[in-house]
């Protein structure tokens, strides 16, 4: 009788292995970031890479929903602040590195050797400040990308020798979502919102430039926006019949081509940023088709086809999303959440996570220029 395991033949065995193996977009170079020697690293951002800044700050950090399970419940066990039900990007970064998890800034009397966390979930590229004279407020924080440079600041002080030890440092700045997030929240139109990429670029590459004259990054790594499109939060508030309005992925275009926009703007805007500093290794991180490989692949990589755009942890409509019932202790969770991309309707899982992050490894390696 034949075994009910599929891969209990080794030549089956072999053969699912080579497929899994061809996933991955240059398996060679899986998780080799310990090539560079990177004894530290610096991340600056939002929600996706906040491990634990948001829920320190007074008064808002304690009362929102990250402070608690089920947030944190599948790797932690209990709420770190990370915006996830799990590891981050940034988390499979430090680990490829061989280094350990980025403790917060916030964070009293914390480890910070090997490097700091200064990302706040709901930060801006823009000041809070700017936005508002554009009728656009932050509901969340008022922390931006200048204040996240201001705490370095800080930190750099405390430290002797700061400019030298950032020579075997990366440096990692992902923001600006926000800022469109909290546009369309204020009833901005997708053509409204895109007059906004320009300043949002321009202060991103500010933020790049202090890092690299005030702080003596060396390496740094910008990486551009997800396709927004593909996410619960934008497919629930701009649900249309109009089935010309999807893409072959059934994510909104529109939504979308925002994304592509400002990415295109600040790949742009990083390769004047080289000429600017030769010396200085400045990698454009595409998470944009990162996910959409994972999008493409996510059956072959255990990911469950009919709920690829549903969140896990969520209530309501075609995507389990309701913004005004989000994830909570309250709100039904899946019972597999590494079978789903969405955490809560705009954060990605742990599963998702990685898997991208594998991508974005493989992808950065080789522009980082590591040579042993």
């Amino acid at each position: 009788m034949a075994s009910s395991n599929l891969f209990s033949s080794p030549v089956l065995l072999a053969l699912a292995t080579s497929y899994l193996l061809f996933l991955q977009p240059h398996p060679n170079n899986a998780n080799s970031l310990v090539t560079c020697h990177f004894d530290k690293i610096y991340q600056f951002g939002d929600s996706i890479s906040d491990t634990g800044n948001l829920i320190r700050q007074k008064p808002v950090g304690a009362a929102t929903a990250f402070a608690r399970l089920p947030y944190g419940e599948t790797f932690f066990k209990h709420a770190t602040g990370r915006c996830s039900n799990g590891r981050l990007m940034i988390d499979f970064i430090a680990q490829a590195s061989g280094l350990p998890f980025l403790n917060p800034y916030l964070e009293k009397d914390a480890d910070f050797r090997h490097g700091v966390n200064f990302a706040v979930a709901g930060a801006t590229a823009l000041t809070a400040k700017a936005l508002a004279k554009k009728s656009i407020i932050d509901n969340l924080t008022n922390s931006s990308l200048k204040v996240q440079l201001d705490w370095m600041s800080k930190h750099c002080i405390i430290e002797r020798d700061c400019m030298e030890k950032r020579k075997t440092s990366l440096f990692v700045l992902k923001i600006g979502g926000n800022d469109y997030s909290f546009a369309f929240q204020e009833g901005k139109s997708i053509q409204d919102v895109k007059k906004l990429v320009p300043e949002v670029v321009a202060a991103i590459i500010s933020g790049v430039r202090r890092a690299i004259v005030s702080y003596g990054a060396v390496r740094v790594v910008v990486p551009g926006n997800f396709p927004m499109g593909c996410l619960p939060i934008y497919l629930t508030l701009f649900k249309t019949n109009n089935s010309n309005a999807y893409d072959k992925h059934r994510c909104l275009i529109d939504i979308n081509s925002l994304a592509v926009y400002h990415n295109e703007k600040l790949q742009e805007a990083i390769q004047e940023l080289k000429t600017e500093y030769p010396e200085v290794v400045i990698v454009y991180g595409d998470y944009y088709h990162a996910f959409l490989w994972l999008f493409d692949h996510a059956v072959q990589l255990g990911f469950n086809g009919e709920t690829m755009h549903k969140a896990c942890c969520g209530i309501g409509g075609d995507y389990n999303f309701d913004p005004t019932n989000m994830c909570s202790s309250k709100v039904p969770i899946c019972p597999n959440p590494n079978q789903f991309i969405s955490w809560d309707g705009i954060h990605l899982t742990e599963a998702a996570y990685y898997r991208i992050a594998k991508w974005l490894i493989d992808d950065m390696l080789p522009k980082l220029q590591c040579y042993n």
